[in-house]
């Protein structure tokens, strides 16, 4: 081979070099690190509390998969879907399938559910006896009064023999469907924010477990307790209707669907909440 041949085919060689190279570099660029195309920023509508700590984790997950998550903190549960609806925040995670089904008979909602969280047994608690038999003849109990959680906290107190439900109702159950009640007990209506703070003031009332943490209560003052297995109230993440399919909601599902979230929410719930995925 001569000096100029020699010359000529190295120079070709560094040209292919350094053009595959680039082409690497190109690639390398091109292709996410996250499971979704590119960076996004969203908002997620959360109820105050211990879920904020859970959140906490959440984010710092989606954060590596290349989404940003604003939590917008709300201090009941009217205001969340409100929230959605209006397009105020992108999803919201505080509810069950039977509050999102009375709500959307109530508002006309377009939001749907794309990942479960964590599921809350409710319990009826008191401060003042230790077991249901204890409880008097016209014992004073409060309940949740929005349809979904009322009908669940009947629910509770008929199966534990306090009352009888007229046979076929369903979950949205009111006090206008009791039809046996033999110790007399006077159900007291009050907002599911409200119910688990007037303890004190009440013979025993149904309070949804992230209530009952607010409210000071633990599992010593819970005397009864709806069923796990099978249980229709496990909250999720919800979306605008239209959104479900976006890559960002399958980022955001799995960036709560895991094993450092997990951690999280059986720390600061204690066991009584359990997640549910």
């Amino acid at each position: 081979m001569t000096k100029k041949t020699f010359l000529h085919t190295l120079s070709r060689r560094a040209a292919l070099t350094a053009l595959a190279v680039s082409a690497a570099a190109i690639a390398g660029f091109a292709a996410p690190s996250a499971s979704f195309a590119e960076d996004k920023s969203i908002k997620v509508g959360i109820i105050s509390g211990e879920d904020e700590d859970v959140w906490r984790v959440v984010t710092a997950e989606a954060a590596k998969q290349g989404l940003t998550i604003e939590t917008i903190v709300f201090n009941d549960y009217t205001q969340p879907n409100e929230a959605l609806e209006r397009g105020e925040v992108d999803a919201n995670a505080f509810q069950h399938q039977p509050y999102l089904d009375n709500q959307i008979q109530q508002h006309g909602y377009h939001i749907v559910n794309v990942g479960y969280t964590g599921v809350w047994p409710i319990g009826l608690y008191t401060k003042k006896f230790k077991t249901i038999a204890e409880l008097p003849e016209g014992a004073v109990i409060g309940v949740p009064n929005d349809p979904s959680n009322e009908g669940r906290a009947l629910r509770v107190l008929q199966n534990e023999g306090i009352i009888k439900l007229k046979d076929g109702t369903g979950i949205l159950a009111t006090i206008a469907d009791i039809v046996e009640n033999p110790k007399k007990v006077e159900i007291k209506e009050l907002d599911a924010g409200v119910v688990g703070r007037a303890i004190e003031d009440l013979d025993a009332a149904v309070v949804n477990t992230d209530w009952a943490l607010k409210s000071g209560l633990s599992a010593e003052d819970r005397i009864a307790q709806e069923p796990v297995d099978n249980n229709p109230y496990r909250n999720f993440i919800a979306v605008k209707q239209g959104s479900e399919n976006e890559a960002w909601v399958k980022t955001l599902v799995s960036a709560y669907q895991n094993d450092a979230v997990k951690a999280e929410f059986d720390k600061v719930y204690k066991g009584t909440g359990i997640s549910a995925y």
